[in-house]
C-alpha cells in the first residue's frame, strides 16, 4: 500500500475509532452489578487474543528468539493499557457517568502532544496547533456546558479519579509505544502486549473473583464481554497502533477529542442521556479542529 493511501486512511481511521472507545464508555455503564470491572477487562482482552492470536502467530513465533528479550517492556504495557486503562475504567463507571469519561479523556492529546514535542521533538506545524486550539475550545465548551462559569463549579467523583489515573496511563502507554523499539510489527507487538497483559490482570482477576464471587453467566454478560473484547479490545487498539504508525503519537492523541462527541451520542442512543447543544456545538468545533491537526500540510517556521 502507498504511504500517501495509509495516511488517508489512518486520517479516516481518527473518525471512527472513537465510536469503538465511545462503546467502551456504554459497556462500562452497563457493566455495573452484572460482571466485575477486573472480570470483564480480563475477558475483554481474552476476547480480542482469540482474534488476534491466528494472524499474528506466524511473526510472533519465527521472531520469538528477538522478543522474548522485550518481555520487560510487554509487561509494562500490558499493565497500563489493559490493566489500568481497562479495569480502572470499569471500577469508575460505578460512580460516574460515560459522558464523564469520555470527556476526561479528551485531556490525554493535550498531554501527549506536550510530551512529544519535548521528547521525540514531534512539533506541530502552525496550521496544526490551529486545529488544536479549536478542538480544545470544543473541549471545553462541552465541559462547560456552554458557560464558563461553571469551570468553578466542577465536582469530581471517585469514579472520575479512577478515571484520570487510566486518561494518564494511556498518556504513558501512548509515548512508550513509540519510544521502544521492537522487532514485531504493530499488529504482532499488540498480541504481545495483549498476552502480557492477561497476565497482569490474571492474579487481580482472581483475588476479585474470591472476594466477590465468580462472575455470572448469563446472555448479558456473555454479550457484554464479546462487544468489549471486539470493539473497544480487537478493533480500538488495532487501529491506534496503525494511526500511530502513520501519524506519529501527537496527531494521533487528537483522536481522543473526538470523545466527548461520540461519549454523548452513544449515552443518548443506549443510556438515554439526553445531548445539549453543546454538545454539538463542540462537536461542530472538534470536527475541524481534528483535520486541521492532523493535516500534514508544508511546514512553516514553527513546524518540524
Amino acid at each position: 500500500m502507498q504511504l500517501d493511501a495509509r495516511i488517508r486512511i489512518a486520517q479516516l481511521l481518527l473518525f471512527v475509532t472513537p465510536s469503538l472507545w465511545a462503546a467502551n464508555y456504554v459497556i462500562a455503564r452497563l457493566s455495573v452489578g452484572v460482571i466485575e470491572p477486573h472480570a470483564l477487562a480480563f475477558f475483554r482482552w481474552l476476547v480480542a487474543l482469540l482474534f488476534m492470536l491466528p494472524i499474528a502467530w506466524p511473526a510472533l513465533r519465527a521472531n520469538w528468539p528477538a522478543w522474548r528479550r522485550e518481555w520487560r517492556d510487554l509487561l509494562t504495557f500490558g499493565a497500563l493499557g489493559m490493566w489500568i486503562c481497562g479495569a480502572f475504567v470499569y471500577i469508575g463507571a460505578r460512580t460516574t457517568s460515560g459522558t464523564n469519561i469520555g470527556l476526561i479523556y479528551a485531556v490525554s492529546p493535550v498531554l501527549i502532544a506536550a510530551a512529544s514535542a519535548r521528547w521525540f521533538g514531534d512539533r506541530l506545524t502552525l496550521r496544526q496547533k490551529g486545529g488544536l486550539a479549536i478542538a480544545i475550545a470544543g473541549v471545553l465548551l462541552i465541559i462547560l456546558k456552554g458557560n464558563p462559569a461553571a469551570f468553578l463549579q466542577l465536582r469530581f467523583t471517585p469514579g472520575d479519579l479512577w478515571v484520570v489515573t487510566a486518561a494518564g496511563a494511556w498518556t504513558v502507554y501512548s509515548l512508550m509505544l513509540q519510544a521502544r523499539p521492537t522487532v514485531l510489527d504493530p499488529f504482532a507487538r499488540l498480541t504481545a502486549i495483549v498476552m502480557a497483559g492477561l497476565l497482569v490482570l490474571a492474579p487481580f482477576t482472581i483475588v476479585e473473583a474470591l472476594v466477590l464471587g465468580l462472575p455470572r453467566i448469563d446472555t448479558q454478560t456473555v454479550l457484554l464481554v464479546l462487544a468489549a473484547g471486539l470493539l473497544p479490545g480487537f478493533g480500538a487498539y488495532q487501529a491506534y497502533s496503525f494511526m500511530q504508525k502513520q501519524l506519529g503519537p501527537a496527531r494521533t492523541g487528537l483522536v481522543l477529542y473526538l470523545g466527548p462527541p461520540y461519549a454523548a451520542a452513544a449515552t443518548w442512543l443506549i443510556l438515554g442521556e439526553q445531548p445539549c447543544w453543546y454538545h454539538w456545538a463542540g462537536t461542530a468545533l472538534l470536527l475541524p479542529g481534528i483535520w486541521l491537526a492532523t493535516a500534514r500540510g508544508a511546514p512553516t517556521g514553527a513546524g518540524r
